[in-house]
């Protein structure tokens, strides 16, 4: 199998130097006082650099350009569909959906741990739900990883250098340039916390898969990405978490994340501040069939 350079890609700078460096200025594990009494804390895991805890895969990701066909080439019908979803999805800046948009492009924890918790319909924190904020950070470096063999191999420019305008995060414009647009790996993240998510709580599966795409979509709301490159990214993290469930410590971390949601629900602790995002997500990418 094909594993990603050793070196951090300019998306690992992004998720893992800018974005997990956010994760944990401290101990991994959470105050004793804030884990729910039917999970314990988490253990100390292996770290990809000072409190960034690494994945669970390691080299075992999937191989995505032996799962993903080429991008569309220019000129073909498929980047004619992909252009066209590119001025559609223009149409929303200025919305509270390109807001939201904006936000979504942050990965960094502790910020990025609560883009479930309306879906899910619980907050989600390191104090609240330690083992949880943990799979999530964890699987986050699978999920985003799993992307380079495809994106080092097929080096796509992205719409924004394309079209020689701006995202919705000038400040990751730098490294985005330098950084292949297929697949997305923003997408690829989301929609594995989307399918993570839905097997800890089924009952909030449409919520949390429409969360899941919607983040995904927001990255064409950006200017970062084409609509190929979130379609392919659910690829990619459908094939990291099937790997997953064949990860012990994964299946561990699953059982007590299931625990610490059920005890936030069971306790009645709901999620907060969840009109904005409701409203932004009713703003929908329009006039392309």
């Amino acid at each position: 199998m094909r594993t990603p350079s050793r070196r951090l890609a300019p998306f690992s700078v992004v998720l893992v130097c800018s974005v997990l460096s956010a994760c944990a200025t401290g101990p991994l594990e959470s105050p004793a006082a804030a884990v729910p009494p039917t999970a314990a804390a988490p253990s100390p895991v292996p770290e990809i650099r000072p409190g960034v805890p690494a994945g669970y895969l390691g080299r075992a990701l999937p191989d995505s350009l032996l799962l993903l066909p080429p991008p569309p080439g220019k000129g073909s019908a498929a980047f004619a569909r992909d252009q066209a979803m590119h001025a559609a999805a223009r149409k929303l800046q200025g919305t509270p959906r390109f807001a939201l948009a904006t936000r979504d492009a942050d990965l960094g924890f502790p910020h990025v741990a609560s883009t479930f918790s309306c879906a899910l319909g619980i907050p989600i924190s390191k104090a609240d739900t330690p083992r949880l904020y943990l799979l999530l950070q964890r699987s986050m470096v699978d999920a985003g990883l799993a992307t380079y063999a495809a994106k080092e191999h097929y080096k796509r420019t992205r719409p924004f250098v394309f079209y020689k305008e701006a995202t919705c995060a000038p400040g990751d414009e730098a490294a985005l340039r330098k950084d292949g647009s297929y697949p997305s790996g923003h997408t690829a993240v989301s929609w594995a916390w989307a399918l993570i998510l839905t097997e800890l709580s089924p009952d909030q599966t449409d919520a949390i898969l429409a969360r899941g795409r919607a983040f995904g979509e927001n990255r064409l709301i950006c200017n970062a990405h084409w609509q190929s490159d979130v379609l392919q990214g659910r690829a990619v993290a459908s094939g990291a978490v099937a790997k997953l469930h064949a990860n012990a410590d994964f299946l561990v971390d699953m059982k007590a994340a299931r625990a610490e949601i059920d005890a936030m629900r069971g306790a009645g602790i709901p999620a907060s501040d969840c009109e904005a995002e409701t409203a932004a997500l009713k703003l929908r990418i329009s006039g392309v069939e």
